[in-house]
């Protein structure tokens, strides 16, 4: 999910999110929102120089809808996908 909005100083910003229902245990939630994050962290830079060189401001939110445990390659996969298709929409 996504939000372009005006009201932010900083121009990119990211929330994460695993399922209760899903996952029961905490420990396995924060273990996948770790590596969403870091995959994240790793490529998110292409979409902020984008957004602010078109001087837009962006939230993102990723929710992770899985039943079992993520590879980290998978994630990081989806994820740059995910940022292109981003990148593309306000490139």
């Amino acid at each position: 999910m996504y939000l372009e909005t005006d009201t932010q100083i900083v121009p990119l910003q990211a929330g994460f999110t695993v399922s209760a229902r899903n996952f029961k245990k905490a420990v396995e939630r924060n273990r996948i929102k770790r590596i969403m994050r870091e995959c994240y962290r790793l490529q998110k830079n292409e979409l902020k120089n984008t957004l602010e060189n078109n001087h837009k401001v962006l939230a993102i939110f990723f929710i992770y809808t899985g039943n079992e445990m993520p590879v980290y390659k998978d994630i990081f996969d989806k994820m740059g996908s995910g940022l292109k298709r981003l990148e593309k929409i306000f490139g």
